[in-house]
């Protein structure tokens, strides 16, 4: 047998290594696509309040799932209308006046700028929206707070609270 020169053998080499298949990146975009599609879809049907740490929530036997609506958190220090101060409990509870103003303006400015939910389609009636509560805050803060609601018209007003268990006890 004859030897090969340096040539051959390296001429061998280059067309060896272009036999190897390479990786085929587009079935494998194909997958991660579908897979994000499939996550994106079943991510929205899920309907969960926001968890806030500093409130503790009632519970109740309340099946329905909550609609996306404008949040008013009242903590044991604060009102916040979807994350914004709009007014201090102990100062709000103080007050003789009737409605939370803070709350009034923020309202209206949420109202022109919203996105949530605002009315069920065939009904003329008012704008939706969720009050999470801490469980000790004062019936007469809550009426307040109702009251500025019916100012700018959010009358479908819905309270966030724990679900029970079918025993009873807390989640």
């Amino acid at each position: 047998m004859m030897a090969m020169s340096k040539r051959a053998r390296r001429m061998e080499r280059h067309h060896e290594q272009r036999k190897r298949p390479a990786i085929n990146l587009v079935s494998l975009m194909d997958i991660f696509t579908i897979l994000v599609f499939f996550l994106l879809v079943s991510s929205s049907n899920v309907q969960q309040l926001p968890n806030k740490k500093d409130i503790r929530l009632p519970t109740s036997v309340a099946t329905k799932a909550p609609q996306e609506t404008l949040i008013i958190y009242v903590t044991r220090d604060k009102i916040l209308l979807q994350g914004r101060e709009v007014g201090k409990v102990p100062g709000e509870i103080d007050s003789t006046e009737i409605l939370i103003k803070g709350l009034v303006e923020e309202l209206k400015f949420q109202d022109s700028n919203t996105r949530f939910v605002s009315t069920v389609p065939g009904e003329n009636t008012g704008k939706a929206i969720t009050i999470m509560g801490d469980e000790m805050i004062p019936y007469q803060l809550i009426r307040k707070i109702l009251a500025s609601c019916r100012e700018v018209n959010y009358t479908r007003i819905a309270f966030a609270s724990l679900q029970k268990t079918q025993s009873g006890d807390k989640p």
